[in-house]
């Protein structure tokens, strides 16, 4: 008996593409839109999920579910809500947001979704291949796989490299009112850190300061290493918290490429307050000052997305708008409880034009020990000790009752004032190499000690 051999048979090229499209699709439909957000009935959909909103051939609205029970789904839009009304259908996409990646995202200028806002065409790669799309989740590194910070890294700013030394996978804040130059840090340090990759995200911005920002303060220069995401204050709140978590994805798609990031976030006080909107929408309790509690969940959540991992860093620079210049406010306190350290931005020392108007006193970096010798560790003690000696003083000198002996390392700071000042200045456009920074913090003790400073 001859054994008949079948051929397994071949679906024709197309078929399940055919079969998926042909499949039944569950729709739902818009029950309510109230405030920030809407609710959809009958729609199986998961927390995440993009839903497309409005009629099959018309214009669709994006939105994203945030929130779920019984009676539906609740979701926040991407975009606005001009003509949604009870009864729009809504589909799943079946997918959750998604972000490009790779080396053709350099020199671009992204929205909260990733998409490019620059006029220069659609998304490709350096070599004219398309840039690739990832899911925006990605895990948090093991704490138990992250590398020691061992390395300092180069910001370009002498008062940081010197006094509040940063190490690469370090995440520090800058703690500033309104007005006090952290945008103008941001750009020094865009344009003078030693990072191969900077990834900026301009988070609730004023649009006119956009532009500005772009090419006056970064520059073709900084803009051609930097990749920048934006979502201004007049845009959803999703869209705001979108731009904070894109940014921080495409960060990490560097990291896990084994290269050095230098992540910087404008400001992480809106991206608390784009999450407030969202949460009291789809009625979480408020509590401190009306943050609902997921808002410092989330604060977590995106830190601690930063940092080292098994190969390559991101250095997190995120600036936080103090509110009423109270340092001790909700958001300012837990930023800092996260944080490996805090620069503070001195509004007093800003009005003088004295800038970057750091206060090197209150400024602190958690891993400076780790990443400096002792020889440089002791340099920025003895400038500390002046410094601190001559604040402690302020008020005898301002009333002349001080007398001259009484203190030597206030004498010092007295007679070496102006070079102590020309030490923590630095011109917008100039550039500080940190063996630089380090070699004029050295002659500047120097200097101190033939006054008598141990």
């Amino acid at each position: 008996m001859t054994a008949t051999l079948q051929r397994p048979l071949l679906r024709p090229r197309g078929l399940d593409e055919a079969i998926r499209q042909a499949a039944p699709q569950r729709v739902g439909v818009v029950t309510s839109a109230v405030g920030l957000g809407l609710t959809v009935a009958g729609l199986d959909a998961h927390v995440g999920e993009v839903v497309s909103v409005g009629a099959e051939g018309a214009p669709q609205t994006l939105v994203e579910v945030v929130a779920t029970d019984a009676a539906g789904v609740r979701c926040m839009p991407l975009g606005r809500l001009n003509g949604v009304t009870a009864g729009t259908p809504a589909r799943p996409t079946g997918r959750p947001v998604l972000v490009p990646t790779g080396a053709g995202l350099f020199g671009r200028v992204l929205d909260g979704l990733g998409r490019p806002i620059d006029d220069r065409g659609p998304l490709v790669g350096a070599d004219g291949g398309a840039v690739d799309w990832v899911p925006l989740d990605h895990a948090t590194p093991n704490a138990m796989a992250r590398t020691r910070i061992d390395t300092p890294m180069q910001l370009g700013v002498r008062v940081l490299d010197t006094l509040t030394t940063v190490g690469r996978g370090q995440r520090m804040g800058l703690f500033a009112g309104s007005g006090v130059g952290k945008s103008s840090l941001l750009s020094m340090i865009a344009r003078g850190s030693d990072a191969a990759v900077n990834v900026i995200a301009l988070v609730g911005e004023r649009g006119r300061e956009v532009r500005e920002f772009l090419e006056d303060d970064l520059g073709p220069e900084g803009l051609a290493r930097s990749i920048v995401v934006v979502s201004t204050s007049d845009e959803p709140a999703l869209m705001r918290l979108r731009a904070a978590f894109v940014a921080t994805r495409i960060a990490e798609s560097f990291r896990d490429a084994g290269q050095d990031v230098v992540l910087m976030m404008d400001s992480l006080t809106r991206v608390a307050m784009a999450q407030r909107e969202i949460g009291l929408s789809v009625g979480e309790p408020p509590a401190t000052r009306g943050y609902p509690p997921s808002t410092f969940s989330v604060l977590a959540g995106l830190l601690e997305r930063a940092g080292t991992d098994r190969v390559g860093s991101i250095t997190g620079l995120y600036t936080v708008l103090v509110d009423g210049d109270d340092h001790n406010e909700p958001i300012a306190d837990a930023a800092r409880s996260i944080l490996d350290g805090h620069v503070v931005l001195d509004r007093k020392l800003a009005i003088t034009g004295h800038f970057p108007s750091v206060d090197a006193l209150g400024s602190v970096s958690r891993v400076a020990s780790k990443v400096t010798t002792p020889e440089q560790r002791g340099a920025a003690t003895t400038l500390r000790k002046v410094m601190a000696a001559r604040k402690a003083a302020q008020d005898l000198l301002d009333v002349g009752a001080y007398q001259r002996g009484t203190n030597p390392l206030v004498d010092a700071a007295v007679d070496h004032q102006d070079a102590i000042d020309a030490f923590l200045r630095q011109g917008m456009d100039e550039r500080a190499t940190a063996p630089a920074s380090w070699h004029a913090l050295g002659g500047l003790v120097a200097t101190l000690g033939a006054g008598g400073v141990a």
